[in-house]
């Protein structure tokens, strides 16, 4: 996938003017290389059959011939032929060791992109599994997709790698190879591959543990976007380096006898220094150009892990170690599975040096990360690439590809993937001893959603080290998290999580839930909402509900069926009255002119005069005053029973009530009552909330309520010894049908255990 525009064969090599001039030039030669010479195909195959002997390097040849076929009329803007990107792009992929379908993936790579060349006609001749690696690095058409076409062509690789990491590794190739080549394209489309490559690419490859590509990465896109701070620092190394060198050589003379000392095999070298990470230490976090520890670093690479921990006690031994600076990646390794023991000592001369000691194999493993972990794979058990054994490595691939499939803007997808493969990470454990890698500042929620989405939605309280914490308590790497989960089946995440969780899964699966949540809610109120003003209208229910009106009605107003408009009234976006005028008027226009239309009655005509708005009809009575008894608030619904009182009409009770028992002496002021509730008819609710006690809990559990409409009368909140908070609420509600709704919302607040109706005083 190129990131060059091919130019007309008839071009002149070299004919394409460097566009960022010759000062860019002198200042950063390294973006303005050719692909060099090595014998094209021929040094390909003998690099791939020294990693796969037994591979089958035909299919090589054949891709090349085929490559070169398709790409003949094409140069880089560099004037080279096109075919020696895909041939870089190989090679590059041959160093890291992989094997012979990989690297044909890797020379057609772009035929199906710039060429006439079909994915059709690849698979045909170069099978499944070759196609399907090229078609996970090909870009998508920009004519359809606009401005969103890039961020869905990383969608679509951050796929395709999910199920074969071989595509990133493709794709990582093939970006390292443009970099070389920027300094023969436009500044600004330099510069913003450039910017691309640092936000996803280098941290891709830092992902997958491949330190030789994303060191080069990000010196190249570090020399594109700030090339003066590039040669002042490439200056600043190269000015200390026969000193660096001298002092370096001292050090491992030394480190070289006490090998000896211990009869230890071992290999000791200076290490090279990385551009952009002085860069990074110098301008980002302001330390001083002498003062960057490993600008004098050295790397002692021996056969046993027993021997590392030897070295390391002897240069101990010998130079006092800074503290704080020792780090045991071996007992511990990073995410990406680089092992290694970093140490910083005061060296000769009260000099520090920053020192690394690993095994030969975990030299592999950091220098060229999932390909040595995959060519050791495949050399000891045969096995296919993307074997279980490979997948539990990398987990992070599979909660990048889930997470994608539900973030279905394009911009947001983008952002989130440079936070996911940018963060640094905490490792903590699962009371069984089981690490969750999570991102720097998670908290309990997000351990929780790491363990498993339904932990995370009934997550109610989290202890980390055996102590009860906040759930929003940042982790620390090291801790023990235990999180406790409601039994409740409806149990549910809390908005506020969304204030603090830092990993991107959580996020999602908690904005998730609230959509799904929200979305059902919205479509029963609908329902109800146009049910209830049907039956207030006196309208055939059953008859205007079982057509395909509604059907023709919500296509009509451009919703894709019933149920998207029952949502859309139940959200308040399409009135009741609306959708009833609608649906009588086409069932009229439906039906024989004899049996006549459908009238719609005044909405505010009654049949019967009802007793104010207490939603109460009294047998024989229907103008006497009505009053709900506060002992035992009654509802629809509940049973309930009449008395009549001495100047204050009839007091209704729940039949249950504890004073209908006295009343029951007077059986003679005893009156028959049933529910005739009216739009404007108020409830009284009494409700009890029993939590664990945290800070915040009164504001969460009044704000729940708030957002669900209902009116606060009176609020009282009470806290035992063993920190259960019992709080109580009574609030108006008009539609009672929406009381199951706001009790599962407060009980699906962090701490709530439980929360239920009160009726009786």
């Amino acid at each position: 996938m190129t990131e060059t525009v091919p130019v007309p064969a008839s071009a002149a090599p070299g004919s394409a003017p460097a566009p960022q001039g010759s000062s860019l030039r002198r200042l950063v030669p390294r973006i303005f290389s050719r692909t060099p010479s090595r014998n094209g195909v021929e040094q390909l195959v003998r690099i791939v059959r020294t990693h796969h002997p037994k591979g089958d390097v035909a299919i090589i040849e054949r891709a090349y011939q085929t490559a070169s076929r398709a790409h003949a009329s094409q140069k880089r803007q560099s004037g080279e032929p096109y075919i020696t990107h895909p041939l870089a792009v190989a090679q590059i992929l041959a160093d890291l060791g992989l094997g012979p379908r990989a690297i044909a993936a890797a020379l057609l790579h772009d035929t199906v992109e710039d060429t006439d060349y079909s994915l059709e006609q690849l698979t045909a001749d170069f099978g499944d599994e070759v196609a399907m690696l090229v078609d996970g690095v090909t870009k998508l058409d920009k004519v359809k997709y606009g401005d969103a076409a890039q961020a869905e062509t990383v969608r679509k690789m951050i796929v395709a790698m999910s199920k074969d990491i071989r595509v990133l590794l493709i794709k990582l190739a093939d970006r390292l190879h443009n970099a070389r080549t920027w300094g023969f394209v436009p500044p600004e489309k330099a510069a913003k591959k450039a910017t691309e490559t640092l936000e996803i690419y280098a941290p891709l490859a830092n992902r997958l543990g491949i330190q030789a590509v994303k060191s080069e990465l990000e010196d190249l896109s570090f020399a594109v976007l700030h090339p003066k701070l590039f040669a002042e620092i490439d200056s600043l190394v190269k000015q200390r380096t026969p000193q660096r060198e001298e002092y370096v050589h001292t050090v491992i003379d030394a480190v070289e006898s006490d090998l000896r000392d211990l009869r230890i095999r071992g290999k000791v070298v200076g290490r090279p220094k990385q551009l952009y990470s002085v860069y990074q230490k110098m301008v980002v976090r302001g330390r001083e150009f002498d003062d960057i520890y490993d600008l004098i670093g050295i790397r002692v690479l021996v056969a046993t892990v027993r021997d590392c921990y030897a070295v390391l006690g002897s240069i101990h031994a010998r130079w006092t170690p800074i503290p704080g600076r020792f780090k045991d990646y071996i007992a511990t390794p990073k995410f990406n599975l680089y092992q290694s023991l970093h140490t910083t000592v005061i060296g000769p001369g009260g000099r520090t040096v920053e020192i690394q000691i690993r095994t030969n194999e975990m030299h592999q493993q950091a220098e060229y990360g999932v390909a040595a972990h995959w060519k050791y794979k495949e050399r000891m058990a045969g096995k296919t690439p993307h074997t279980k054994s490979v997948d539990a490595d990398m987990a992070w691939l599979a909660h990048i590809s889930d997470w994608q499939a539900e973030t279905a803007d394009p911009g947001e997808f983008l952002d989130s993937l440079r936070f996911e493969i940018g963060a640094k990470e905490v490792y903590v454990f699962t009371p069984k001893g089981r690490v969750i890698g999570l991102p720097a500042g998670g908290t309990p929620v997000d351990f929780a959603y790491a363990v498993h989405t339904e932990v995370g939605h009934r997550t109610m309280g989290a202890k980390v080290n055996g102590r009860l914490v906040p759930l929003e308590t940042p982790l620390n790497s090291g801790d023990v998290v235990e999180v406790f989960t409601s039994k409740n089946p409806d149990a549910g995440p809390s908005q506020d999580w969304l204030t603090f969780v830092k990993s991107t899964r959580a996020r999602n699966k908690i904005r998730g839930w609230f959509t799904k949540e929200r979305r059902e809610e919205a479509v029963e109120q609908g329902k109800d909402a146009i049910a209830r003003a049907m039956r207030r209208q006196n309208l055939p229910l059953q008859r205007l509900m079982n057509q395909d009106s509604f059907t023709d009605v919500a296509h009509q107003l451009r919703y894709e069926d019933v149920t998207a408009l029952y949502a859309a009234v139940g959200e308040g976006h399409v009135s009741t009255q609306s959708v009833i005028e609608k649906v009588t008027a086409l069932v009229s226009s439906q039906e024989d002119t004899a049996t006549g239309p459908i009238e719609i009655p005044h909405v505010g005509r009654s049949k019967a005069p009802r007793g104010g708005d207490s939603g109460v009809l009294v047998r024989g009575a229907p103008d006497i005053l009505v009053k709900l008894a506060k002992c035992c608030t009654p509802v629809p619904g509940d049973e309930i029973v009449g008395f009549v009182t001495r100047g204050s009409g009839v007091s209704v009770h729940r039949a249950d009530c504890t004073n209908v028992r006295s009343l029951m002496d007077d059986s003679e002021r005893m009156i028959d009552v049933s529910w005739a509730p009216t739009t404007k008819s108020v409830f009284l609710v009494h409700i009890q909330v029993e939590a664990l006690d945290r800070s915040g809990l009164l504001s969460d559990i009044t704000r729940v309520l708030s957002e669900h409409h209902v009116n606060i009368l009176s609020a009282s909140v009470q806290t035992n010894d063993d920190r259960l908070a019992l709080s109580r609420y009574v609030f108006e509600m008009g539609d009672i049908v929406h009381l199951d709704r706001v009790l599962n919302a407060v009980r699906r607040i962090d701490a709530v255990y439980d929360v239920y109706r009160v009726t009786s005083s």
